[in-house]
Parts: structure tokens; C-alpha cells; sequence
């Protein structure tokens, strides 16, 4: 049985996690951690999540949501995920990271921690998107440089970060692919008489509105055709379970910084 924590266990995305560890077996909750001064804290985590009690309440202590935990479960944002990293390591907890928005220096120093336990560090849970890598991977080895590529993202309209972690990994990896350096490529904003498009840029734009779940489309535009790789999030859903897996994975793992490509043996 691999005893998880869920951080951010009060909101949307920790509260489909939670459903998810109590639906998955060889799984189960067995602390959640919020923010000092939140509403719900001394709460039933199942009951705040709408899934039935499980006696676990929500505490704003570390070590008190983690003091049975293998693992600990993070969506949250970069500069709350580090402090909860620095007390996985301190503890010996292993964590899963699906928070985005990283920095070079803030991935750096989740490598570091990374050293002295198991961290999958992943943008996108979801197993579709994984598979999107991968194909997006081979896409871009095989059509080489003939081609424009654009990545549009659409996200709802309460998202911190922009581009999303997501849009950012597909740039990175067709970048790779074509033997390109991502941070030299990437276009963000094109406006006014900016010029021709150049053949090594990869256009990066970004949609905000209403619920959107999350939606990725990578062009590949060549002369005369285009391919379109696109995935759609219909629901938080398929995060969640992406979360627990790689948390029921993690719990046998040594010490190191993991993906979802190393949980799906696409690597």
C-alpha cells in the first residue's frame, strides 16, 4: 500500500487527486496540506473533495500530513513546491510535482533535492499528452526543417502562467528534435512590422478564457501542406489519475528527477 499527501488538498485539482487515490487500490490518503488561514482547515479531506469521508483531516503542518506519507502530491506554484521539496528531502518523502511556471534556477534547484530523493517532475500528467511527445518527437525528425512550426495553447482564464508547461515541453522537444537550442527559437509575440519568419523560430501563442480545461495544438506548415497535432482536455480528470500513477511508480524508485515518459517506458 503506498500511503500518499495531497498538497493543495482544498482546491479543484486536490480534490480530483484525492478521488483518485481513494478510487485507485494500493493506494491511500493519508494526509492533506493547505495553507495557513485556510477556510477549510481541520476538515475531512474525502468531504471537502466530494468523495466521502476518510478521516483525514486538512492541516496547514507538514509534518503532520506527511509523518505517514510515502509520497507527496503537488499542484501548486514553483515557489510553494520548492519549500515543500526542501521538507520531502528533509524527511526522506519522495514527491510528485505537477505544478508549472519553473524557472531555469527553480529547476535547478528541484534537480538538486532531487539528489537525495525520488522526484517526478512532470508539466503534464496526462498519458495523451505523453503520447503527444512522443509523437511530436518523431514528427519533427521526420519532417525536418521544411517546415514552419506553431504551437498554439488555450487555457481558462484563471491560469497563472504563460505559455503553459506544456506548450513550453512540445517547443523543447520538436527544438531537440530539429537540433535547435528552444530558448533561441522560441517567438512569442509577433506584432506590428516585425519581418519575414524566420526558418529556426517556433511561434509560441497563448488563449485565455472561460473554463478551458487545457488545449495544445503543434503546426507543422509546409508548402502546399500541414499537419496538425492537437490534444484537448475534456476534464482535471485525467491529471489526477496521470498523479497517482506516477505516485504509486515513484514509491519504488531511488533517488533522482523523473517524467511521465520514464512512467510509460517511452523513453
Amino acid at each position: 500500500m503506498t500511503k500518499i499527501a495531497v498538497n493543495g488538498a482544498a482546491g479543484r485539482m486536490g480534490g480530483r487527486i484525492i478521488t483518485a487515490i481513494k478510487e485507485t487500490e494500493g493506494l491511500e490518503l493519508t494526509g492533506a496540506l493547505e495553507m495557513a488561514g485556510h477556510d477549510m482547515l481541520g476538515h475531512d479531506a474525502g468531504s471537502t473533495a466530494g468523495c466521502g469521508p476518510l478521516g483525514v483531516p486538512i492541516t496547514d503542518s507538514h509534518e503532520e500530513a506527511l509523518q505517514d506519507a510515502d509520497v507527496l502530491i503537488d499542484f501548486t506554484f514553483p515557489e510553494v513546491t520548492l519549500k515543500n521539496l526542501e521538507v520531502c528531502a528533509r524527511m526522506g518523502k519522495k514527491m510528485v510535482i505537477g505544478s508549472t511556471g519553473f524557472t531555469p534556477e527553480q529547476r535547478a534547484a528541484a534537480e538538486k533535492y532531487a539528489e537525495q530523493i525520488p522526484v517526478v517532475l512532470a508539466p503534464n500528467m496526462s498519458v495523451g499528452v505523453n503520447a503527444c511527445f512522443k509523437i511530436l518527437k518523431d514528427a519533427a525528425k521526420i519532417l525536418g526543417d521544411g517546415f514552419d512550426v506553431e504551437i498554439v495553447e488555450l487555457h481558462h482564464n484563471q491560469k497563472k502562467d504563460s505559455p503553459s508547461g506544456t506548450a513550453v515541453r512540445m517547443g523543447e522537444i520538436v527544438a531537440d528534435a530539429l537540433g535547435r537550442d528552444y530558448q533561441k527559437s522560441a517567438v512569442y509575440h509577433r506584432e506590428g512590422m516585425c519581418g519575414a519568419r524566420t526558418k529556426e523560430e517556433i511561434g509560441m501563442q497563448t488563449v485565455r478564457g472561460g473554463d478551458i480545461v487545457g488545449e495544445h495544438t503543434v503546426y507543422f506548415i509546409g508548402m502546399g501542406e500541414r499537419i496538425e497535432i492537437t490534444h484537448r482536455a475534456m476534464s482535471r480528470d485525467m491529471f489526477a489519475r496521470g498523479a497517482v500513477r506516477a505516485a504509486g511508480w515513484i514509491a519504488d524508485q531511488q533517488p533522482g528527477i523523473y517524467d511521465m515518459q520514464d512512467i510509460l517506458g517511452l523513453k
